[in-house]
């Protein structure tokens, strides 16, 4: 049995149990939470352009991506990421 290559465009990385809920953030919702933190989205912190998930959400360079992660001990934690080149 051949072991199959996968491409970029078959992994979707949202689809796996270990990868939390990504989106990009609205500029409404932006700007709330740049005003919530006292910070400017140079402030915050990156993720590049070329990572897996920031290219399965078509994340443009500036996009700001809210990350949802689900835990048993701590429940619902929320990040917030720059996407850079």
């Amino acid at each position: 049995m051949k072991e199959k290559d996968i491409t970029a465009r078959e992994f979707k990385p949202l689809e796996h149990r270990m990868v939390p809920m990504h989106e990009i953030l609205e500029k409404n919702d932006l700007e709330k939470t740049l005003s919530e933190y006292n910070i400017n989205k140079e402030q915050m912190p990156k993720i590049h352009i070329t990572d897996p998930v920031a290219v399965s959400i078509k994340a443009k360079v500036g996009d700001v991506v809210r990350i949802t992660r689900m835990s048993q001990t701590a429940g619902k934690s929320i990040f917030y990421r720059l996407v850079i080149a």
